[in-house]
């Protein structure tokens, strides 16, 4: 392949990526939402998910369900909720929304449904996989995010908590939320304190549509500001995408 050949080549495979690019994040974007998954739900019969094993993991532990913790709230889970609501003075109709979240000592499920961010069906499920997160996982993420890239466009918040869940995901990092996010020296938010101010909506959204699975990254594992990295080795690493201020790679 002659070198104007391979220039024209390279040009439009680059073009071609942008634009692929630009056409996911515009379906994306904040409709992205329209599946929900991992957040707080008012969790009823026929939902499952992380947040309900989360809801019969502490009935069990308290005595209240004896059945399986397997993230199906079903009739045994529903007398379970009945039975622990009775106990505990409140209308004991099976449903588990704040009331019953705070009784259970599930703050950031009740902090999460105080910013309007529920599923009044309570599926709790998600098509991509993630139906095991919590509320705690969420909140958290939204905390990481609000931390790291508040300032950032509302793609460049998504993509931080996608990088998050990525690592997740991969075999290099620990396997949960909060064992990447407070990983030695990972996250500036951490070392600075700033993993604990509280998260505005747009946080939460943003750790929501993560979650659903919008990764404006394509796999990224890493990202830093150019303009305040100071590892040479976060600079030898593969760029794949740059979002606001912050460059993502593999």
């Amino acid at each position: 392949m002659n070198k104007a050949l391979k220039t024209i080549v390279t040009v439009l495979s680059a073009a071609a990526v942008c634009a692929g690019g630009a056409a996911y994040a515009a379906r994306s974007g904040h409709n992205f939402t329209a599946e929900p998954a991992a957040y707080a739900a008012i969790l009823k019969q026929g939902a499952r998910g992380g947040e309900v094993k989360e809801v019969q993991r502490r009935l069990k532990n308290w005595g209240y369900y004896d059945g399986n913790v397997d993230g199906i709230y079903g009739p045994a889970t529903v007398k379970a909720v009945k039975y622990f609501q009775q106990k505990n003075g409140l209308s004991a109709d099976g449903i588990c929304g704040k009331a019953t979240y705070a009784a259970l000592g599930m703050n950031d499920s009740v902090r999460v449904l105080e910013n309007g961010d529920s599923d009044q069906g309570g599926s709790g499920g998600s098509g991509g996989g993630e139906g095991d997160y919590t509320s705690s996982d969420l909140y958290l993420l939204a905390k990481c995010i609000y931390g790291e890239a508040r300032g950032e466009s509302y793609t460049g918040q998504v993509a931080v908590g996608a990088v998050v869940l990525n690592r997740v995901k991969s075999s290099q990092f620990p396997n949960t939320i909060s064992g990447v996010i407070y990983q030695k020296g990972a996250f500036t938010a951490v070392d600075d304190g700033q993993i604990n101010l509280t998260p505005n909506q747009t946080a939460i959204n943003a750790a929501r549509d993560a979650m659903n699975g919008w990764d404006p990254t394509y796999g990224c594992l890493y990202y830093y500001n150019p303009a305040t990295a100071t590892s040479s080795w976060i600079f030898s690493r593969q760029t794949v995408t740059t979002i606001g201020r912050h460059v993502f790679a593999i």
